[in-house]
């Protein structure tokens, strides 16, 4: 598959907790955790569990910097 976004970072599920709609997938990018917001089909569609290689794909118009 090829995707147009320029931001894959690759890694490895740590946690997957499903809601009544939505999951949360944690995944491990060598060191941090990026936390990403799916529906559960997707989850069950990508065969995601703790310890599985996935990539992370962000997609963002806008990225904000803020300090105290």
């Amino acid at each position: 598959m090829k995707i147009s976004a320029r931001n894959q970072l690759k890694g490895v599920v740590t946690e997957v907790s499903k809601g009544a709609t939505t999951a949360h997938v944690k995944v491990d990018i060598g060191g941090q955790i990026v936390t990403a917001s799916i529906t559960n089909a997707a989850v069950d569609d990508l065969g995601l569990e703790p310890g599985k290689s996935a990539y992370v794909v962000i997609k963002a118009s806008d990225v904000l910097v803020a300090v105290e």
